[in-house]
């Protein structure tokens, strides 16, 4: 029962952060941006850990017995 309760409050959490963030995904410091006449190269690198670090965390939550 515990286990559920921290996972529905996790849950809660990152809803109401994502909800409320001035910081949209895709466009955090650290992501690759170059801008040049004819080229455009974008590469999301701290999006892509992030996202990582989150859903790592979740199959952890969920997979523990």
């Amino acid at each position: 029962m515990a286990r559920f309760l921290m996972i529905v409050g996790l849950f809660l959490f990152l809803i109401g952060f994502l909800l409320n963030s001035k910081i949209p995904l895709g466009k955090l410091p650290g992501d690759i941006s170059v801008h040049r006449e004819n080229f455009h190269f974008f590469f999301p690198l701290a999006t892509s850990i992030f996202l990582s670090l989150f859903l790592t965390l979740l199959i952890y939550l969920f997979s523990k017995k």
